[in-house]
């Protein structure tokens, strides 16, 4: 293959991006008085935990994060998977298909298009799901859904579209 399925710089960027969308949209101005109210944060709480280690966890699971949504949002990752993940070891038709459709559906637009989907069929649901039983209002879950629904889709175009 001419091409890797994914630019290795990548999964970290689109990791980091997480954490900039997350500084923007849980701002004060933005939705941080509503996410405070919504979710029974105070700023007492708020100073009381350690921002090294929280930081540190967010940007691991954004990064596990942006490696399965990888495999969403980049289909080359499907082919590859049929072949057992061993290019390498593949039939001479899989390095046909590879160079004909390489970087096929590989663009910013798509890569959204699917962050989206995984925002709304994923991250939504088990969202809505804990808010349900933790009691928490819909404003609560539409919050934090509406966070990741808009970072998955900037993460999906970061991871699709970066060639």
């Amino acid at each position: 293959m001419e091409q890797l399925p994914i630019n290795p710089i990548a999964i970290p960027i689109a990791a980091v991006a997480a954490l900039v969308i997350g500084f923007l949209w849980y701002n004060p101005k933005v939705f941080g008085n509503a996410w405070m109210k919504a979710s029974g944060m105070t700023e007492e709480k708020m100073k009381g935990g350690n921002m090294a280690i929280i930081f540190g966890f967010a940007l691991l699971f954004a990064v596990l994060l942006a490696s399965l949504l990888m495999q969403f949002t980049n289909h080359q990752w499907g082919a590859i998977g049929m072949v057992g993940g061993e290019p390498e070891k593949a039939k001479e038709s899989f390095n046909l298909f590879m160079k004909d459709y390489e970087t096929a559906y590989r663009t910013f637009k798509h890569g959204a298009f699917h962050g989206v989907l995984f925002g709304l069929f994923g991250a939504l649901p088990i969202i809505g799901t804990n808010a349900l039983f933790e009691r928490k209002s819909a404003k609560y879950i539409f919050i934090n859904a509406g966070y990741w629904i808009v970072t998955l889709a900037v993460m999906g175009a970061i991871l699709c579209g970066w060639k």
